[in-house]
């Protein structure tokens, strides 16, 4: 039998919601006020979406944007799948202190992030671009990948790829037809988590771009030091209900059990 919730309970919780999401819904709102200013409400219009089409900053960056998204998203998914795998499958020297290292570029502001990793490629002469950008985005977003396809890992029945070796299937058999296909919801996840955090993220990019590199964020941000104008409303509802969706399916993902 269920537990009835405290109305002060659940007051509080829709509080505490409005409180958080009052902002991006009004933003949502006004992508669509047909005036000029975002204080008034004049009518419904599709404008300055619309305006966004012919902006050829705005295209280049989202175009950036998806090209190094989705290459940090592939290199970070295979290189954080072995990690994990070699994390919570082997025992060796300092185990603890690797997985603790996992998560430092959670934990660690990404100002830091972003100015060590310019200290990093500075330091030995990798020039400043799209490329930079991949590289710094693949770094931060393996642990994500990492820490996901982990969770998926501890709920995994070892048996099933014993069975297949037994059964005459080698170790690299076993792990193609067993083992990713089982840890395939968790990869799928972390993947879709690592391509949220790359599409989004601003505050390392800007670091480590260069001239002619800037990503879709940092086009965002430079709109809005120059002025403040609704077509910024709207993209960024779009980027807002794009990455809200990756979530809400990357969290589906992981609910799914373990095979």
């Amino acid at each position: 039998m269920r537990r009835r919730v405290p109305r002060s309970v659940v007051v509080l919780a829709t509080g505490v919601y409005l409180f958080l999401h009052a902002p991006v819904v009004a933003l949502i709102v006004f992508s669509f006020n047909d005036s000029k200013f975002a204080a008034t409400w004049t009518g419904f219009t599709l404008e300055w979406y619309r305006r966004l089409l012919v902006r050829d900053d705005v295209i280049a960056g989202l175009g950036r944007s998806l090209a190094v998204g989705l290459v940090a998203t592939v290199v970070a998914s295979a290189l954080g799948t072995l990690l994990a795998l070699a994390v919570h499958r082997h025992r060796f020297r300092g185990k603890r202190q690797v997985e603790g290292l996992l998560y430092l570029p959670l934990v660690t502001p990404e100002i830091i992030m972003g100015i060590s990793l310019l200290t990093m490629l500075v330091a030995i002469g990798f020039p400043l671009g799209v490329w930079s950008v991949t590289v710094a985005h693949i770094t931060f977003c393996i642990s994500f990948v990492t820490v996901v396809v982990g969770a998926r890992l501890r709920g995994m029945d070892r048996h099933l790829e014993e069975a297949a070796m037994m059964l005459g299937a080698d170790e690299w058999e076993a792990f193609w037809k067993v083992t990713v296909p089982m840890l395939a919801p968790g990869i799928f996840a972390g993947a879709l988590l690592a391509f949220t955090m790359s599409f989004d993220d601003y505050v390392i990019t800007s670091f480590v771009s260069g001239s002619g590199s800037a990503t879709l964020p940092v086009v965002v941000y430079g709109m809005v030091r120059r002025s403040i104008e609704p077509s910024i409303n709207a993209i960024s509802t779009i980027i807002v209900v794009g990455t809200s969706a990756l979530i809400w399916l990357a969290d589906r993902t992981m609910r799914g059990r373990p095979g």
